[in-house]
């Protein structure tokens, strides 16, 4: 405890406010269908309000058979070239059917049923993984373009889909929906050596909380993630922070935030995700602390 005050003390402020930026929903499929208006159709409502978009090589995953041994089901895939089996637990009194519309199970009452999604997704992703190699954003005007429209005359896409790509893999597209109501984490230190005794400081942070623009929140989060994954194609930001929009860091820089996170999560998803520089997770959370002001020149204009 003596060593935790320590270290508190030597804080400046007593009051220290971080901004916090997640993606609330996403979706992913193989690049060549950002042309294929029908499967488009069906995540028309997500992809309209993703301005966040991940370019990446998921693994290749093959469903080979399902297969009824007593009361489980064995499903057999081909994954990155290697066969891997899973199996899944069935209720009493179902089994296992195959027609024109897939496999399915039924009850000795008749009732039919399909294998939830949510179940294989949670088994594929043991195997599977998505390398990010591309991270980019498009707003525009108020939010009026999407990360689909940047991605249709997009070069970086076509250089990456003419580059030699790892073995068993596909190149796919991870579209991010960030969060457009801002979460503020505040912490309160009674041992710092200057006390916001007049409330400046946590009315400041309410400022922050308010005034915080969804674009700006979206250039936080795209540049948070650039330096954190530190994607191979992005050249232009590998060993520095800015995101397209230079103009929305500057604003965000006069904020003066104490530290950014960006949350990322793909649980649901049947992969993990990383890249050649971070591990494959379900969830990554991306701190950027910027306690002084070189710390804080460095996040937003570059080292």
């Amino acid at each position: 405890m003596d060593e935790f005050k320590e270290k508190l003390e030597k804080k400046l402020f007593d009051v220290e406010h971080a901004i916090n930026i997640y993606a609330s929903s996403c979706c992913t499929f193989p690049a060549e269908c950002i042309y294929d208006k029908n499967i488009l159709k069906q995540y028309e409502n997500i992809i309209k309000s993703c301005h966040i978009y991940m370019i990446g090589y998921l693994s290749k995953a093959t469903l080979i058979k399902i297969e009824q041994e007593d009361t489980k089901l064995k499903f057999e895939y081909k994954i990155s070239g290697c066969t891997q089996f899973t199996y899944l637990d069935l209720p009493e009194n179902y089994t296992l059917f195959f027609d024109d519309t897939g496999y399915y199970v039924r009850d000795d009452k008749g009732h039919k049923r399909f294998i939830p999604e949510e179940y294989i997704n949670a088994e594929l992703s043991q195997y599977l993984e998505f390398d990010v190699r591309y991270i980019g954003q498009a707003y525009g005007k108020n939010g009026n373009r999407n990360a689909l429209d940047r991605l249709l005359n997009h070069e970086t896409l076509q250089r990456i889909s003419l580059s030699k790509k790892p073995e068993n893999t596909t190149l796919s597209l991870l579209l991010l929906k960030v969060e457009p109501n801002t979460r503020l984490i505040t912490a309160i230190n009674p041992f710092a050596r200057n006390k916001d005794v007049d409330g400046i400081r946590i009315k400041a942070g309410l400022n922050k909380l308010f005034n915080t623009s969804e674009q700006e929140l979206i250039s936080l989060y795209e540049a948070s993630l650039i330096r954190y994954f530190y994607p191979q194609f992005n050249k232009e930001f590998k060993n520095s922070f800015p995101s397209t929009n230079l103009k929305v860091l500057q604003d965000c820089y006069n904020k003066d935030f104490s530290a950014v996170f960006a949350e990322i999560n793909v649980e649901g998803m049947p992969f993990k995700i990383g890249s050649e520089k971070v591990a494959v997770s379900h969830e990554h959370c991306v701190p950027h602390y910027l306690y002084d002001d070189l710390k804080r020149k460095a996040f937003f204009y570059g080292e």
